[in-house]
């Protein structure tokens, strides 16, 4: 009896690249494919959410952009190596495609496949393309990106899919939105593992000047670094303000499906979330993110509407308060925000780019 057709999937080692990787393999396993996961040791640790279903496969992997001069001298050989393992493991189990998701674990197998001409593909998360991808724009079969637009190279054409989100946000997509008022309300601070010391500055010190009035029916979930969690703590009792500090929240898309107001980031990965779900959103782009990445990720909200974006520079209790309590106090603006952001996301991205794979693995090998 043959075997089911293998999709092997590379993605690097941060929730970035891992969550779209994953919700993709959760569709092809529904459509009887085998899926296997080629990442390195970092990325295998973000992949604990991934069905059983799917095979981990670490390989040696490294960049440049890491470590002193030993390290650098050796990246080549981890690399040669990682592509070596990637070869032979798609000669002794050939997959129909290989789909890559950026970050530099996704090297040896997008390599592999270009070596032995299997049909290839990448899919960008944000508004501008990583070092990987841009490596392999060129050499692959097919390109897809989740932010639209995305900034290509000259003569590259890509498909925009969007961001493929994870089973648990899906079930919520478009849940009912309750505008804000005089009732309780719940409000959502997150930030990635890169940067989010400046929500933990800003956020706790704007929430407590809002009005008395306001802060009577907030509850505040915010994400915080460990190091930040006992000033957080401080910052929202000396406040007066009723909150929820975690380093990390599993149950994202409840509380982002329930507030009236979320506070985040601009990772790909959290827009994705914000506009499939579809709530207004205050977004801060992490200015040191490459190529101001989150920027370009942040106008696909910015752009219909639907969220208010801060540059850092421009991050202060003060203008945050201010833009807090004119969104709090206008039930209809905040809808209007809220239809459109939901307007902006691609709840079937998942499917679409599984539609592209299989549509690629039909295809001669080039």
């Amino acid at each position: 009896m043959a075997k089911p057709p293998l999709l092997l999937i590379a993605a690097g080692g941060t929730g970035g690249h891992m969550f779209p990787a994953q919700a993709l393999a959760e569709v092809m396993l529904s459509r009887g494919w085998r899926v296997k996961l080629s990442t390195d040791a970092r990325g295998a640790r973000y992949a604990g959410g991934f069905p059983e279903a799917v095979k981990i496969e670490e390989v040696r992997a490294a960049t440049f952009a890491r470590g002193g001069l030993g390290e650098k001298l050796k990246v080549p050989l981890k690399l040669a190596a990682g592509i070596l393992r990637a070869v032979l493991g798609m000669i002794l189990d050939r997959p129909k495609a290989v789909v890559g998701f950026g970050g530099y674990p996704s090297t040896p197998a997008l390599a592999a496949a270009w070596v032995l001409r299997v049909p290839r593909m990448i899919h960008e998360q944000n508004g501008v393309l990583g070092k990987v991808n841009q490596f392999f724009a060129r050499r692959v079969d097919r390109l897809a990106c989740g932010i639209w637009p995305t900034k290509m190279p000259e003569g590259i054409e890509a498909e925009f899919t969007g961001n493929p989100v994870r089973a648990s946000v899906l079930e919520r997509a478009g849940a009912g939105y309750i505008p804000p008022g005089d009732y309780p309300m719940d409000l959502l601070v997150m930030g990635g593992s890169q940067g989010a010391r400046i929500l933990s500055d800003v956020v706790p010190e704007a929430i407590a000047a809002l009005p008395q009035e306001i802060k009577r029916n907030l509850s505040v979930s915010h994400q915080a670094r460990e190091e930040d969690i006992e000033r957080v703590v401080t910052a929202y009792d000396t406040g007066g303000v009723a909150a929820e500090i975690a380093p990390f929240f599993t149950d994202i898309p409840r509380r982002l499906s329930e507030c009236q107001l979320v506070i985040s980031r601009a990772g790909a990965s959290s827009v994705a979330d914000i506009s499939v779900i579809g709530r207004p959103a205050i977004l801060v782009p992490y200015a040191a993110a490459a190529a101001d990445h989150q920027a370009a990720n942040a106008k696909m909200l910015s752009g219909v509407d639907a969220a208010v974006v801060f540059p850092e520079s421009q991050f202060t209790p003060e203008a945050l308060s201010e833009t807090i309590l004119s969104i709090l106090t206008n039930p209809k603006a905040a809808e209007t925000m809220a239809r459109a952001a939901l307007g902006a996301g691609r709840a079937d991205a998942a499917t679409h780019l599984a539609d592209m794979v299989e549509a690629l693995s039909r295809k001669e090998p080039t």
